[in-house]
């Protein structure tokens, strides 16, 4: 039967040995060389007062350890079987280095003789302990019978509240015990400082027994062992509670008393004693290394848990996001190239239509001051005043439109620059647009119009075709009167008449040629604003060229490098990708083979649990 739980220890080295924890082989074998010791190790633990020593003592029926007197235990007290009673302090050399290749734990020790009555103070620590040495423990040798069928019992310090925890298992894994014994008076109920301790020793010692102590000293023992199982159920401790009395139970055995015996409670400890003695080799086995198991795996399995966590973290930190931080660079490329070359185009568009606008309202209020100068002056008298005031206010909305121009364009050229504000650099172009020194020179040249003069042939000519109507329509008048045709009054009429048709003539000579230098001026301002618009577009058109072509050699620059930070990303994503997955695959493979070996030690006990270390991720 040793063959199917000693064949899962090995398989449980050999997998130590394979995830490279040699602390943890080095407890499997401790382990195995412990289960093939017929011997069965019992380590007696507790607080202090609770008659640990008095218990050992009724066990095998002789005053083995020391107690009364106010005795304190500093040095754990193991008792086992030897042909004459001896004992002796066994004490580890100050551990400085490796040990010597080929020394054994047995070689290396120190033994210092006892004399029975020296056990006391041994066991007190004032005796037979060299200062300095090592771990020390005073080893009794009794000849029981108990005793020679291999029954080795350890008695422990006690432990205070504050160790209770922790030092009862550290001891129970030092001593390699086969079993434990909690002790705890009948005088209270289990402490949780007891409870913690039995849930800390339960994890590594699957064979624990409380036994409550001292029933003879307070009548309702029994109340308080019923309470005191309740507490174990309460807390999940599977441990078995026997109460017993070592003081009738040495009291029985000096008088030969069976009943007495009975109701100290001992048989039912030694039969559980001597039950595990003979399952050693099969029950206690199977179960030890199922806890074994179950400790191992769980140190095992941690470790990959977290390796396979920190890769999870290290997916959303490393190759795999840069490389969708660059796929994220790489399409805001491309929207930012839609984007600012949509803006150019309608600013462009945009700047077109305003400068037209802007040049043809101001050439509109000059034509609206020609035509509110020219209602009342006469071209022939201000010709020279307003051609010179003409040619000065065209130069000036020239210049104040193509100033303008000029704004606009390195607004447009900002505006588009700000597209790239992301990339941290300064991306406008090397460029300037200044106010040509020639602007006055592209202006069309002012002709003269071709006015009329109202010469004094004319105003003569004119003056008598009127003096003659009037003169004649008034002599024919006066000749009813028997007037002749030309008289005094004929003339008189007549001669206003000319000057009247004189004055006329010359109003419409006046206004035609106002009207006449309108229209040439118009024919000016028109061939002006042309000529501004075409070299305001060819200049507008020139600078969305330039910003056309150095935006885009931008952008051809960023994507390069974008582009090629991609395929480094890709290619580091990929490589990381595979060798994750490859360790991810060990992980899990290392995983199902730990799980595999959990369930073969729980079958040896028929469990069919899992820890919950392997239990799969969500």
């Amino acid at each position: 039967m040793a063959g199917i739980w000693l064949d899962v220890l090995d398989e449980i080295a050999r997998t130590c040995n394979t995830h490279g924890r040699g602390d943890l082989l080095q407890t499997v074998r401790n382990k195995r060389a412990q289960l093939l010791d017929p011997k069965l190790r019992v380590l007696v633990v507790g607080e202090p007062n609770q008659g640990k020593s008095q218990l050992i003592n009724a066990i095998i029926n002789a005053p083995a350890c020391p107690v009364g007197d106010g005795r304190t235990t500093v040095l754990p007290t193991v008792v086992q079987h030897a042909e004459a009673a001896s004992a002796a302090v066994v004490q580890a050399p100050q551990v400085s280095g490796r040990p010597a290749a080929g020394a054994s734990a047995a070689t290396l020790v120190e033994r210092t003789p006892l004399a029975l009555d020296q056990v006391a103070a041994g066991v007190s620590g004032t005796v037979g302990r060299r200062p300095g040495g090592g771990p020390a423990y005073v080893e009794i040798g009794l000849p029981r019978a108990l005793l020679a069928a291999g029954l080795v019992l350890v008695d422990t310090p006690g432990t205070d509240q504050a160790a209770a925890l922790g030092g009862a298992a550290e001891v129970a894994a030092s001593t390699r015990a086969d079993a434990v014994l909690l002790v705890s008076d009948s005088t209270r109920e289990l402490s949780v400082a007891e409870l913690d301790m039995l849930l800390h020793v339960t994890r590594s010692q699957p064979n624990v027994v409380v036994v409550q102590s001292k029933t003879d000293l307070v009548a309702d023992w029994r109340a308080v062992a019923e309470r005191n199982r309740q507490h174990l159920a309460d807390a999940g401790v599977a441990a078995p509670l026997i109460p017993v009395s070592a003081t009738l139970r040495l009291g029985a055995a000096a008088i030969d008393d069976r009943d007495l015996n009975a109701e100290s409670g001992f048989p039912a400890l030694i039969a559980r004693l001597q039950r595990d003695l003979t399952g050693k080799a099969d029950h206690l086995a199977r179960a030890s290394v199922q806890a074994v198991a179950r400790t191992v795996v769980e140190q095992l399995a941690a470790p990959l848990r977290a390796e396979l966590a920190t890769q999870e973290a290290e997916e959303q930190s490393g190759p795999i996001s840069r490389l969708h931080a660059a796929q994220r660079e790489v399409d805001e490329l491309r929207r930012c190239s839609t984007r600012w070359q949509n803006t150019l185009a309608d600013e462009m568009a945009d700047l077109l239509s305003d400068i037209e606008y802007d040049l043809r309202d101001r050439t509109r209020q000059i034509l609206r001051a020609v035509d509110e100068a020219f209602d009342t002056a006469d071209p022939l008298v201000a010709w020279d005043t307003f051609a010179e005031w003409l040619e000065r206010s065209l130069v000036e909305a020239a210049e104040a439109n193509h100033e303008w121009l000029i704004q606009r364009c390195d607004w447009i050229a900002r505006r588009v620059a700000a597209n790239f504000n992301r990339y941290g650099y300064d991306v406008l172009p090397p460029w300037s647009m200044t106010m040509p020194a020639d602007l006055g020179d592209r202006l069309p040249d002012l002709e003269r119009p071709r006015i009329d003069r109202f010469t004094t042939g004319q105003k003569l000519f004119t003056g008598m075709k009127g003096s003659y109507g009037g003169m004649l329509m008034f002599g024919l008048a006066t000749t009813l009167a028997g007037m002749p045709m030309i008289n005094p009054v004929s003339v008189g009429i007549g001669a206003l008449f000319g000057g009247k048709s004189i004055r006329d003539e010359g109003k419409q000579l006046l206004r035609r040629r106002q009207a006449t230098v309108k229209t040439a001026i118009q024919r000016h301002v028109d061939e002006f604003f042309v000529r501004m618009v075409r070299d305001c577009r060819d200049a507008t058109r020139q600078v969305q060229r330039m910003l056309r072509d150095h935006f885009t050699g931008l952008t051809e620059e960023l994507q390069e490098a974008i582009v090629q930070s991609f395929r480094s990303a890709k290619q580091e994503a990929d490589t990381d990708v595979a060798l994750r997955d490859q360790r991810q695959r060990e992980i899990r493979l290392k995983m199902t083979r730990l799980a595999a070996l959990y369930e073969q030690s729980q079958q040896l006990t028929g469990a069919r649990s899992t820890p919950v270390l392997l239990e799969p991720r969500a």
